[in-house]
Order: C-alpha cells, then sequence, then structure tokens
C-alpha cells in the first residue's frame, strides 16, 4: 500500500515540476497524395542542408521523390528518383560506393531492391541491385555490421528469411548472410550491441502474433542464440533502441498493432522482463521515433498510428512516467516517423510520412 501510495505522490510530482513545452509549426511536404512508406534524409546535393528522400507504393507501384532543402529549411524543389515506378517499402541514404556523396538503396515488395548511384550533385542513376529478388521486403537498414569500414545492408522479409547484404568496399553486395527464420513475420530490424560484448545484435519486431527476438551476434556473424522480448500477441510494427531509465542498459520501445506501446528495459541478465506502458491509447502504432525532443537531457518518444493522431511521449522520469502531447490531430495512416534538424536549430524537428494521405514536417520552435 505504501508503494502504491508513494508512485502516485512521484506521478503528480513528476506533472507539476514538469515546465518544458513543446511547440511545432505544421508544413506541407511534397505535392500529391501517395501511398508512403518511408522517409529519409541526409545532404544529397552536397549544400550543406539536409534533404529527403520518399519511398511511395508498398505493394502497388509509386514513383519514389527527391527533395530539396531550399536552405531555409524548406522543400521547394522535387524530382524524381528513377524513370520507373516501383513497390517501395524502404530508401536509405549512405555512402555505398566509398566516393563521399550519398548514395540510396530502395527495398521492394516482391520485386528486386536497388542501389542509385549518386553523382555528388543530387542526380542519381539505378545501378546494381541487392538482397534475392521478388521477396516480401518490409524495410531496410543501414549498419557496417561487419567492422570493414563500408555501410552493409540489412533486409526484412516478412514470413521469409532475412538478409544481410556485405558490401565489398565498392557498392556490391552480392554477399548475403540469412537471419532469423523463414517463419519469421519481420517487419523492422534494429542493430545494437545489447549485451556489450563488443558485437552488434540483431533486434526483430515480429508480427503475425510471433514473438519479438533479440539475435545474439557471437562475433562472427552467426545469430544463433536468441532471446525473446514482449507478449507474442503484440504484432509489434516498429522498434527503437534507447537507454531510457538512464541506468546504462539498453531498452527496446515497441510500436505494437494489437496492444498497447511498451518499452522492455535492459539489464546484466538480458531478460527484457520489466517493462512500462508508455502509450496505452490501443492505437494500431506503426511507427516510432527516439529522440530528445525537450531538450532535457531524456530520450522521449514520437508515435505514428495507422490510422490515428501523432503523439509525443516525454519522458519525465527515468522511464518511469511519460507525458502524452499530440503533436497532429490529424487520424492519418502514419507509416513512418523521422526524427532530424531540418533548419540547423539545435532542435529535434518530426517528419511523417502518411500513406494516401500528404506527408508533413514538423518544425520545433
Amino acid at each position: 500500500m505504501k508503494k502504491i501510495v508513494l508512485t502516485i505522490v512521484l506521478f503528480f510530482y513528476s506533472i507539476l515540476n514538469y515546465s518544458q513545452s513543446l511547440d511545432f509549426n505544421i508544413n506541407l511536404l511534397g505535392g500529391a497524395k501517395e501511398k508512403t512508406a518511408s522517409i529519409s534524409s541526409g545532404d544529397i546535393d552536397n549544400d550543406g542542408d539536409i534533404d529527403i528522400i520518399i519511398a511511395n507504393g508498398r505493394h502497388w507501384p509509386g514513383q519514389n521523390k527527391i527533395l530539396f532543402n531550399n536552405g531555409k529549411g524548406g522543400f521547394t524543389v522535387e524530382r524524381d528518383l528513377g524513370a520507373e515506378r516501383l513497390t517501395s517499402y524502404a530508401a536509405e541514404l549512405a555512402d555505398f560506393d566509398g566516393d563521399g556523396d550519398l548514395d540510396i538503396a530502395v527495398g521492394n515488395d516482391k520485386a528486386p531492391n536497388y542501389i542509385f548511384i549518386n553523382d555528388g550533385k543530387g542526380n542519381f542513376t539505378k545501378s546494381n541491385t541487392f538482397g534475392r529478388p521478388y521477396s516480401n521486403t518490409r524495410n531496410i537498414k543501414l549498419d557496417d555490421i561487419d567492422n570493414d569500414g563500408d555501410i552493409d545492408i540489412l533486409i526484412t522479409n516478412r514470413v521469409e528469411s532475412n538478409e544481410i547484404c556485405l558490401n565489398n568496399g565498392n557498392g556490391d553486395f552480392s554477399e548475403i548472410i540469412l537471419f532469423g527464420s523463414a517463419q519469421d513475420a519481420t517487419i523492422d530490424v534494429e542493430v545494437s550491441d545489447m549485451n556489450q560484448d563488443g558485437f552488434k545484435d540483431l533486434i526483430l519486431a515480429n508480427r503475425n502474433s510471433q514473438p519479438n527476438y533479440i539475435y545474439l551476434n557471437d562475433g562472427s556473424l552467426n545469430f544463433n542464440n536468441k532471446i525473446p522480448y514482449g507478449t507474442g500477441n503484440d504484432n509489434t510494427r516498429s522498434i527503437e533502441i534507447g537507454d531510457f531509465d538512464s541506468d546504462g542498459f539498453k531498452d527496446i520501445a515497441t510500436a505494437n498493432i494489437d496492444e498497447p506501446n511498451v518499452i522492455y528495459f535492459g539489464d546484466k541478465d538480458n531478460t527484457y522482463k520489466k517493462n512500462v506502458v508508455f502509450d496505452n491509447s490501443n492505437l494500431p502504432s506503426f511507427s516510432l521515433a527516439v529522440n530528445d525532443f525537450d531538450g532535457d537531457g531524456n530520450l522521449d518518444i514520437v508515435v505514428g498510428n495507422s490510422p490515428g493522431q501523432t503523439e509525443i511521449y516525454l519522458n519525465i522520469s527515468s522511464g518511469k512516467i511519460w507525458l502524452e502531447n499530440i503533436l497532429s490531430k490529424n487520424k492519418f495512416r502514419t507509416y513512418d516517423i523521422l526524427d532530424i534538424d531540418i533548419n540547423k536549430d539545435g532542435k529535434i524537428d518530426i517528419i511523417e510520412g502518411n500513406t494516401d494521405e500528404n506527408n508533413f514536417y514538423f518544425i520545433n520552435k
């Protein structure tokens, strides 16, 4: 009883003493409504500001887009990426060929995945493919997972084996390592050293009422040992990694379709049993972004729902107490949330990628 009373007192104390406020300006991103699946950012044309790549289509062919920053935090120039419409679920930026500019990897559903090579000025040429063609690709993540100095590509394939495509240093990804199982309905993956052994592990978000898993790296890119987390009935759509309780161990934030959104806390035993519900709205959540949006030194969470309003949850008590803020009251089908300082003012802004609706970006004031 004393513990319950103390928890209630701490909750109201935290709320009353919380002084930070959030205020965002909303802006339209791009023109026509598309079936947007993901958004990524980087300085594509090497002019010193942040540009945007939008992956459109999902199961239906769509036109992927490049939006160029005008230098003032606006996106007034739009260009097609490639001449053909693709069933794209993801487009990510990295220097794959080592020439100093950002190239693009595009992951497509039941179609080949492509690399687009940058000429250094934001003009792209479709180059080689990566991964197995005609897979159920749902996401791609970029990381130097083998620590050889170049960027590799991880592909999540729903109800097929997932893939690690190793870069040979010149942007060729012919060497493939499979991870997970052919039964894993994997939608999202994160790369992080979860057990602090110096090797990068894989954290999977699975749908189809399957458990989520952490696959541990043995140091030779073998991922045979796995740790379950979640309930198995949560149908997790997106995950983010961060130390939300500031205890030195990495935690997992989940965006779930069928259950409330939960943080699973890491510890020295790597059990991920301790958890907290940070969002009990029970909306079908499709995407997450993690950053310090209010500048108080704690990691906060943005949740994109599909359908539903986009919400920011402020971390006001070491991951135990979360304060809800509505970013947008529009009940769109949000597929991706991106956190980035668009206008270089030191504050973290937010980009919202929606399907069958306009996309928006929110400037943090």
